[in-house]
């Protein structure tokens, strides 16, 4: 299966729900103020946020031929063209994460965004691409994130730097980062607690992982990506705006697309806060992270073939 075909396949539950809303609208035979209501309004059905179909309305509304919806695919075509091209700045080369010597890398997200599981499964799509990976784990809070993570490593088969439960999280990942180092390790990915409940201890613990990060090499991290999951919808949004508080986020990755008929998320997170999206999670295997593909993305959720 193709890159294409795999976003067509996980972005299925969302371009059913606007397949279904367009051929409502597309079954009226003019553009008026009535159908661009009802295009507005599905748009925002997606969670891609009011800004975003206000934009894709007009232009919608710019693409209408003698006022009549004849030729929808043409028209869905324009609209999936011109949002690849707003989307395009936002994708970041999964492959050239790491080209630096030792790259760090520390991986953030409530607790159940997947996480730990993303953290895997970066480590395999790394090995695959000739990478030598580190895994930390940093989420001394909880044991079944350490334990997780260790079976991941095997999984992977990458080193593992870890200690017991309720150790000090920065000093896991300053030995991660020093054993990558040290080792020549391409990637180090520190995986990291999520319990935004308690936001004061979590920011008091990232600021003094990101400091001693530092006490290595400067460089350090290199990248603090943040994981979001699709199917919270909106509250994904809340997440970024909290995490961006507690320190600078340089990408994120969002998982779970295949479970939600709300994939239009992607397109309110990067319009609201302007990050670029690093991978998507679409599939329960070890091989279901991909790259983030702007064209890819917005022809599979308006459910057009390239």
């Amino acid at each position: 299966m193709g890159l294409f075909d795999k976003f067509k396949s996980g972005l299925g539950k969302s371009s059913s729900d606007l397949s279904e809303g367009f051929k409502n609208i597309f079954s009226k035979k003019v553009i008026d103020n009535n159908v661009l209501n009802e295009f507005e309004e599905l748009i925002i059905s997606s969670d891609a946020g009011v800004e975003v179909a206000k934009e894709l309305r007009k232009d919608f509304e710019n693409f209408k031929i003698d006022k009549k919806l004849d030729n929808h695919q043409e028209i869905l075509k324009l609209i999936a063209d011109k949002m690849a091209i707003n989307l395009l700045k936002y994708e970041k080369d999964l492959s050239l994460m790491g080209n630096a010597n030792s790259s760090v890398i520390v991986v953030s997200g409530v607790n159940g965004v997947g996480k730990t599981t993303t953290i895997g499964k970066l480590g395999k799509y790394f090995k695959d691409n000739n990478r030598s990976v580190v895994f930390g784990a940093a989420d001394t809070f909880r044991a079944a994130a350490i334990d997780q993570l260790q079976v991941w490593a095997s999984k992977v088969k990458v080193d593992i730097i870890k200690s017991e439960i309720n150790s000090d999280a920065a000093s896991v990942a300053f030995k991660t980062a020093e054993f990558a180092k040290k080792n020549q390790i391409d990637i180090a990915l520190i995986d990291t607690a999520g319990r935004l409940q308690n936001k004061k201890n979590l920011m008091d613990e990232y600021k003094k992982i990101i400091n001693v990060l530092k006490k290595i090499d400067e460089k350090f991290p290199n990248e603090v990506i943040l994981v979001l999951d699709a199917t919270t919808g909106q509250n994904a949004l809340n997440q970024v705006e909290e995490f961006s508080k507690i320190h600078n986020i340089t990408g994120l990755i969002v998982t779970k697309l295949d479970s939600t008929a709300k994939g239009g998320i992607i397109l309110a997170i990067c319009k609201k806060y302007n990050l670029p999206i690093v991978a998507v999670g679409m599939g329960e295997k070890d091989t279901d992270l991909h790259p983030f593909k702007a064209e890819f993305f917005a022809k599979a959720l308006l459910g057009l073939n390239t």
